[in-house]
Formats: structure tokens, sequence, C-alpha cells
């Protein structure tokens, strides 16, 4: 099956451009959306980062507290990788468990970290970039989720840069803050057309 990576920075849109893709018939993958129910009430990881982490990390409905465990990460890296390799056997196993199942015209992996992770670019056939100006990814990040400007400003940094995603994408759709829903939709409907071609072709 033809493997799409979709990636982009925080707020740059990506979870819609899936969506639009997943209304159209591609297998959509998320990562993000693996790692949440990972963590919810009763999500596989949840024990093992409570033996890690001790309980104050888990809130009262029994999910990862995902604010403390931001904050905790951010200040002391090590325990990044502590996190991560609690989580990240758990989601490849449910990513290789998806793809298997996969019956769309084509796969969509949809990964924020896809560039920083390194684990990444030789399993997909083509890598896509939603791209956006850096005060869009603020303003939207803060509409949805309130959170502090600061906080947004390290999650960014903590991302590569925009020159460098842009660098590394095959595709790029741009969802900047003057690009209406309409124009959105045409460009990813293009690209869309673009990639069951390759995929019928592969």
């Amino acid at each position: 099956m033809f493997k799409l990576g979709l990636t982009g920075g925080i707020g740059s849109g990506k979870t819609h451009v899936a969506n639009l893709l997943a209304s159209w018939g591609a297998s959509v993958i998320d990562t993000d959306l693996i790692a949440h129910q990972l963590t919810a009430p009763g999500g596989a990881a949840i024990e093992a980062i409570r033996s890690a982490f001790g309980a104050g990390l888990i809130d009262a409905s029994g999910a990862l507290d995902r604010a403390r465990m931001r904050e905790l990460v951010f200040a002391e890296p090590r325990r990044r990788v502590e996190l991560e390799g609690i989580l990240h056997p758990l989601i490849a196993e449910e990513v290789k468990k998806q793809a298997h199942q996969a019956t769309g015209a084509y796969a969509v992996f949809v990964v924020p970290l896809l560039l920083e992770s390194g684990r990444w670019r030789d399993r997909i056939d083509r890598l896509c970039v939603v791209d956006c100006e850096e005060d869009a990814q603020i303003a939207r990040v803060q509409a949805r989720s309130a959170l502090p400007i600061e906080t947004i400003r390290r999650i960014m940094a903590a991302q590569v840069s925009r020159s460098e995603r842009l660098a590394a994408a095959d595709d790029i759709i741009t969802n900047s803050v003057t690009t209406s829903l309409a124009d959105l939709e045409k460009q990813v409907l293009v690209l869309h057309k673009a990639w069951c071609n390759l995929a019928k072709s592969g």
C-alpha cells in the first residue's frame, strides 16, 4: 500500500487535513490519537506511567495528567526519554496493527514529530507538510487549548524549524492565516488525487 507521512508544527492544521483525506477514502493512522488512547483512563500505558512517575501524574479520572507531565519533561529532559520508552513501543505496535488492517486507497500516517524522531522517513513513500506561519500556530493552539504562549513557544522550540520541515517535504499544503477552508480543501483534493494515482501505479 502507498504510504504517506503527514506532519507539521503544532497548530498547523494536520488533523483537519487528515479528516479530509479520511472522508475521501484514505486510511488514516494518527499517532497522536493513539498516544491519547494509551494514556486515557484504562489505557495500556497508564500503569507503566504510574509505576515510573508516581500517582501524582495520573489525574482523578485515571488518565495521564498531560499538563503536569508536559511541565516535568520540559524541566527534566531525561524524564521525556523515560516517557517515550513507555509510549513509543506501544504506539509502534498499534500503528503496525492499524496499517495491517488498512483498506483505504492509501495509508496516511499522521506523525507530529515525524522528522524529529528520525525513524519514519524510510517507512513512507512521500512526506507531506502542512505549513503555516508561527504566529498562526500560536493563535490556533491558544484558541483550542488555552495554553500559555510561553508553553506553546517551548513546544515549538522542541520541534524542527519551519524551514527544515519545508526542506524535507515532498508535498506542501499551505494553511496560513489567509487560507480559507475552501482553499485548503482545494489544495488537499489536488494532492489526494495525485496520491491515489501513485497508489494505483505503485
